[in-house]
This record gives structure tokens, sequence and C-alpha cells, in this order.
């Protein structure tokens, strides 16, 4: 028994990490959890303090007969895999399932990168398993069952089958439904905003003249007024056309704009989709090829990043001296701030025992390594090495200019006030390789690089043109990926790990879907949340479920045990559950009609709400069983026919892909969304 036996997660990760061990290690992959809850029933003893029945699914039995078979001749047991509560739990798990030998040695390494340096002092201190994330990983699984399989047969009962509900799941989707409603309900108001084209007094050259935007009228408190119809508005211009216009005073600031932190799991999934419009689930897939190890030429497989599920901004002291170091010399001893940089995670239950998000090796630049990644990979890491070296360059140098111009109108009293300004970037710092995305789906009125002529307080200004524009209040913006992820983190919903499953599954349900981006709940969705909202009040509270984190937290800590926390939901919990089955009447779900003939009798068709979404079905059923999928196009031409659109479409099992609308004309499939031309050239 001389043979070391190191097990991971995943055959990627498994490969990168023998390069860095002897031959004395066999190195093997468990591919995910090896045990679970039984998928045919509940699986938890509630009368027993809850106890979980754990079981081998029958896709892991093979795996773990390999792990137990090899193991048996160990003479120690490395379990290595993620460095996290659920990383933790998969360990234990292993032990239970695979039973080693008591003389067999099993101790557990963690490492936050997977990197020689990393991996070979992760072997030289290990530790034993650590039983607090293991029972709050256990305690988060057990409540997730106790809502789906509780919950999910009473909807199943009084809606129709297929449907589910989730102790986070169902919190995010009474976000989702909440502010449909504040949209409908919405009501705009009109108002109406008025520019002038100025230049100074003695300029002839329409290229001199500048913008500035009526605020109020002057006076000791600057008094700011809204024009509310054209008329008001066409008046106000009459008297603007007449009037004298002078510079009332000018005020310059210069303002230190400093670098946004390194990324944590949250802030990566909302800037990647601000920037590279890739969603969250995409971005957690890609991040984890990218952390578990790539080949890169002659460096052979390597970890690019360090592991993606955290919420610290902390960076390793070796990481930021080295990122100065690059930027010295890369971009100049300017652009390196006296002392490095230290961020810090202020928001209650940041775990401090990861690092940020960062590349392994700064020096490992993006355009190094382009050829040996795909478009998306690369576009993540790039994302990732950006932000990282911006946190530690320079602020950036902005000068602003806020000017005051007043316009006194012939036969008033009124003198209007009007406002102008500028930014300019005086000293790049970091903003020379990277600036944070926004979510501002307003109008831009930025100011910076406007430019503006030499003007001076008292300078008389003379009017080019007035124009006046009708504007309305608009309701609060649909949530998009980046949005609900920053809803979700500040009001401490969830976990970051879990918030791309979670809007994954909320669309697989056929509960909301996505319209340019934007998340829009279907009726089912409406319906679901609105019982759920009637009934278990607590389940769909954001509070509640944020309260549900915190003692999960405590939990992980040692500080609270995990079967109180358990025992004091679910007894609210049940007694919710009983009220439910008897007040929830049987629900019908109204077909939506449609303007579209059956093709098979003539009948109307109507579109029903199915366990894998919407379709088109005839309204003659069961007399006709027509259906039809319903087509959502993508607005991209079939790459292989060039006739068709790529439409989005769903398999039996519900599982979403894309084809060619000239089917079967046409047998174009793919399980991801074709790029238009356009997008793929750049």
């Amino acid at each position: 028994m001389t043979k070391k036996v190191v097990i991971v997660e995943s055959p990627a990760k498994a490969r990168t990490i023998s390069q860095y061990l002897d031959g004395r290690y066999t190195v093997m992959a468990s591919v995910g959890h090896v045990r679970d809850l039984p998928k045919s029933k509940l699986g938890i003893n509630i009368d027993k303090g809850f106890a979980p029945s754990y079981v081998i699914p029958k896709e892991k039995q093979k795996i773990v007969k390999e792990l137990k078979k090899v193991a048996a001749d160990a003479s120690a047991l490395y379990l290595a895999t993620d460095p996290d509560r659920e990383g933790e739990a998969i360990s234990w798990h292993l032990v239970q399932a695979i039973a080693p030998d008591k003389s067999t040695d099993v101790h557990r390494v963690i490492f936050q990168e997977i990197t020689k340096d990393a991996v070979t002092e992760a072997f030289s201190q290990p530790r034993q398993i650590d039983l607090h994330l293991v029972n709050a990983q256990q305690a988060r699984r057990i409540l997730d069952r106790l809502v789906g399989y509780k919950i999910s047969p009473l909807l199943w009962k009084k809606v129709r089958r297929g449907l589910s509900a989730g102790r986070v799941q169902s919190a995010v989707l009474k976000m989702i439904v909440d502010r449909e409603r504040q949209i409908e309900q919405f009501v705009p108001v009109e108002y109406w905003n008025i520019e002038a084209d100025l230049a100074k007094a003695g300029d002839k050259s329409e290229e001199k003249t500048f913008k500035a935007r009526l605020f109020g009228t002057a006076g000791k408190a600057n008094k700011k007024f809204k024009i509310s119809n054209k008329t008001e508005s066409r008046k106000t211009m009459q008297e603007l056309q007449t009037a004298s216009f002078e510079i009332a005073g000018i005020k310059h600031k210069e303002s230190h704009r400093q670098p946004a932190p390194p990324f944590i799991t949250s802030t990566l999934q909302q800037e990647a989709w601000r920037k590279l419009k890739i969603d969250s689930k995409r971005t957690m897939a890609l991040a984890q090829q990218l952390y578990e190890g790539l080949p890169i030429g002659g460096e052979g497989t390597v970890g690019l990043i360090t592991y993606m599920r955290t919420d610290s901004t902390r960076v390793s002291a070796a990481a930021v001296a080295d990122a100065r170091r690059y930027i010295a010399d890369k971009y100049g001893s300017n652009f390196v701030p006296n002392t490095a940089r230290a961020f810090s995670g202020k928001s209650k239950g940041t775990q401090d025992a990861h690092e940020a998000i960062r590349p392994t090796s700064i020096g490992r630049d993006p355009q190094l390594i382009k050829s040996h990644l795909t478009r998306d990979q690369y576009r993540l890491y790039e994302l990732i090495w950006k932000r990282m070296v911006a946190s530690q360059m320079s602020p950036a140098l902005i000068g602003n200019d806020n000017i005051d111009i007043h316009a006194i109108a012939k036969g008033s009293k009124t003198t209007y006030l009007l406002r102008t300004a500028s930014s300019k970037v005086k000293f790049a710092g970091y903003l020379l390789i990277y600036s944070e995305g926004t979510d501002d789906t307003e109008e831009d009125d930025s100011d910076r690089d406007r430019v503006l002529p030499q003007l001076n307080k008292g300078e008389v200004l003379k009017l080019i043109k007035l124009t006046d524009e009708q504007r309305f209040t608009q309701p609060p913006p649909r949530y998009t990926e980046s949005t609900i992820i920053k809803a979700l983190e500040e009001n401490g919903i969830g976990r970051p790990s879990t918030y791309a499953p979670i809007l994954s599954i909320i669309q697989s349900r056929g509960y909301a879907h996505k319209d340019k981006g934007n998340f829009v709940p279907e009726q089912i969705g409406i319906l679901v949340n609105d019982l759920l909202n009637d009934y278990f009040a607590d389940i769909v509270s954001p509070g509640f479920t944020a309260h549900i984190e915190s003692d999960l937290d405590a939990i992980a800590s040692g500080e609270q045990k995990w079967v109180p926390v358990i025992e004091q939901f679910y007894e609210t919990f049940d007694n919710d559950l009983k009220k439910a089955d008897k007040a929830i009447e049987k629900v019908k779900i109204a077909d939506e009609p449609t303007d579209e003939i059956c093709d098979l009798c003539g009948s109307p068709m109507v579109i029903k709400q199915g366990r894998y979404g919407r379709f088109a079905a005839c309204s003659a059923f069961p007399k006709c069983k027509n259906t039809k999928s319903i087509l959502q196009s993508t607005g991209v031409k079939c790459p292989q026919c060039g006739e068709g659109d790529v439409v989005e479409r769903r398999s039996k099992k519900g599982k979403k892909f894309y084809g060619c609308s000239m089917f079967p004309k046409c047998n174009f499939t793919s399980t991801r969304k074709p790029k238009a031309t356009s997008e793929v050239a750049k």
C-alpha cells in the first residue's frame, strides 16, 4: 500500500493536477457528487431529526466501484475537491461511499488556483474534512428538498403536473413578477426639455456653438421646474427667444476616479452580461474551464484563473506585487500608485477564505494565449485579466466644468437658469485598459469629452437656436441577467454560486422568458407566484430567504447546529402546507386565443402552457390533436441553407436547442445560438 490516491470532481481538473504530482499519486475524477437524496421520494426522516437517506445514483455506481477498487490499495487518500461548501460536501460523501480502510490516511487538500506552487503547497499542508461546512451544505440541500418535494405535488394537484417550487427560485420569481406589475401599473407623466444652442457673442463659426439645457429659474434656491405640456414649453421658448444670455458662474473641479476591485462571482456574472452579453450560466461554465485548466501550447495544461466561486475581493500579496511590476514595465511608473491598493468585502456574510477571481499569472497576457482559447474563453479571460490589472493601477484624473447661464427675458421678471457641463479625462490611469460597465438604460447624457469654448464669468452669449422635446417618465426597467444578480446580492437572496442555476430553472420551467435580454414572466409563472405569495409568504419573501442564508453561514462557521435551523423552518412551513391544501381550489389555466387556423380541421388554434413551456394546439381537442411548436426567431439566418431563419425550439425532454425554420427541408440544429455573420466578423 504505497500508492497515494487523489480524487477531484472533473477529468479536466484531474489532468491539470496530474502534471504537478509525481508518479506516486494516482489522480481520479468523481465527476461531481457521488451521493444524493433519492429522486423517487423525499429521502428525509422528518420524525428522526430530519435525517437524510443518501443513495448512490445509478449513473454513479460504476465510478464509485472504480474509486473503491483503487482506494483499497492506497496508503493515503487525498480529497482535492473545490474549496467551498459544495466541494467539502463532495469530499465527505466520497469518504462515505468509498469507505476506505481504517489504516488509510484520509486528507483534505484545498487550493485557490491550479498551479504547480499552489498544488504543491496544498499537499504539504493537508487538513481534515470540515464538518461545519458539510453540515451547512447538508442543511441547504434538506431545506431545498423539503420545499421542492412538498410544494410541487400541491401545485400538480391544484394547477397541473410538471410545475415546481424552490426555496430561492420562488423568491426570484416574485421579484420578476413584482417588477412586471410595477411596469403595468406605471402611469407615465409628460414633461418637456428645452435646449439652447449658444455661442460667445464674438464667435461667428457655428462649429464653436455649445448646448445648454434649461434647468429652472435663477435665484437664491436656483429653483428647478418641470414643463408639463407643449403649451408651457412654447410659452417659455417665446420668452427665451428674446432673452439676453450671460455666464453666471463657472465651477471647475478635478476628481480622482478609483478602479473597481477584482471580480467576485456576482460581479463577474454582472459584467460578463453587460460587456459580453454572456449569461450567468455560460459565464460560470467558461470560468470553470479557465480554472480547471486548458492546454496552452508549450506550457501544457494550465489553470488560468483562481477559483471562481467567491465573494471576497482579497488578493494575495504576491499577485498584487506581480501586477504592480507588470504595470510599471508596460505602462510606466506613473501608472502605479505609491502604495498597493487593498480591497476588503464589506457586505454581511462575506466569506474571506478565497481570493478574488484573478489570473494565476499576470504575465500571461490575453493576447499571448488567444490562439489556444475559444472565442468566449478568450473574452472572459481578457475581462478577468484586465479587471485585475486595472485594480492596481493609478486612479484616473477627471476634470469637470459646470457652468450656470442666466437668461433674462425682455418684459419678464423671470431670470431663467440654463446649465451645461463638460468632463474630460486629464490622466487616464486605470481607464487606459478598463472601465466598469453600467446597467443604466436611460438616455446617455454623459458630459465626458464634451468640448466647450473658453468661457468667463459675466461673458455675454448669443442664442443660435432653441429646441424643445417631449418626454415621458419611464417605468422601472425589467430585470436583466446583470440587474437581477445585483438585486439578489443586495437582498442577500441565495449565494452567487446558485444564481446561474436558479435563473436557468425559472426559464426551463416556463415561468419566465427573456425578451431582448430582459426577464418577462409567463402567465403560468404569475399564477404560481400568486399562489405561493398567498399561502407561503415566507418562502417568497426576500427577507426570510436572506435570513435563512445567514443561518447557513452560522452553521458553516460552527456557531449554530443544523437540525434546529431545519426544525424552526419546518414548523411554520408544515402548517402553511396543511392550510394551503384545504384552501386552494383547482385552478383552470385559460387558453390564449390566436388568429391562426388549424391546418387539419379549420378550428382556431390556441396557446397552451405545457410542462416545457408554451405551445400551439387546436381548440377542438380532443377531437383534433394537432399541436405546433411556437417558434421564437433569433434574427439569424440559417448557416447551413442560408434561406431559413434560426429559431428556438424545445426537445421532447424540454431542452432548448436551435434549428432551421425550413425543417424538414433543412435539418440544421445546434445546442448553442448561432451568431450572425456580422457578429462573427467582430
